[in-house]
Formats: structure tokens, C-alpha cells, sequence
């Protein structure tokens, strides 16, 4: 089975800065693309961040220039960088991989838990 799992998120005060984690575990053949999406109250799920296998990525608009997304294919973990955030941020984070499992199938969707970053003001 694999798995996401992400950690790094919490409370910080506007400005501050977080960074998220998440590890992809199990019988795992390849990552094709990993990436952040964030979900807050009354708001649907949006894409923050997006890193494909070339390492090439895409951001949303509103976090341009704020967060980074990078990834370690050697421990199947993809990090986003957030700095100068804000209230705005406060959402849960959750990671996404499209994964292709070891042995026989193909390309699959595969989600993590989320973790809540809170910015204060």
C-alpha cells in the first residue's frame, strides 16, 4: 500500500514562515508528480503547488513568489516552502502524488491526511 504522509504544519503569526513534508511510503515504482492542495472553510480544494518528475512546477497565483515547492526523490518527499504568510494561508494542507505502485497496474491518485496551518494576525 502506499501512503502520504505530511507533517510541518501549525500555528505561526502573519509573515511567518512554515515548511511542509510529505514522505510517500510503500511499494512505490515511480512519482510522477507530487503536489500541495489546500482546502479552507467554506472554500473548495484548490492546487497550491504542483512539481512533476522533471522538477518543473506551478504554483497558484495567489502564493507566487511566497512558496516553494521542491522534492527529494531519493526519500520520495516533497516539501513546500512557505514564507510571508498570511491570514489567507489558514487552510488545510493536503499532498497529493500520482504514484505508480510496484508490480502490475498503472498511474494512480493517491492523497494524505492533511495537516492544518493556522496564520494568526
Amino acid at each position: 500500500q502506499v501512503q502520504l504522509v505530511e507533517s510541518g504544519g501549525g500555528l505561526v503569526q502573519a509573515g511567518g514562515s512554515l515548511r511542509l513534508s510529505c514522505a510517500a511510503s510503500g511499494s512505490i515504482r515511480s512519482i510522477n508528480a507530487m503536489g500541495w492542495y489546500r482546502q479552507a472553510p467554506g472554500k473548495q480544494r484548490e492546487l497550491v503547488a504542483l512539481i512533476r518528475s522533471g522538477s518543473t512546477a506551478n504554483y497558484a497565483d495567489s502564493v507566487k513568489g511566497r512558496f516553494t515547492i521542491s522534492r527529494d526523490n531519493a526519500k520520495n518527499t516533497v516539501y513546500l516552502q512557505m514564507n510571508s504568510l498570511k491570514p489567507e494561508d489558514t487552510a488545510v494542507y493536503l499532498c497529493n502524488g500520482w504514484i505508480v505502485p510496484s508490480g502490475a497496474g498503472g498511474l494512480h491518485d493517491y492523497w494524505g491526511q492533511g495537516t492544518q496551518v493556522t496564520v494568526s494576525s
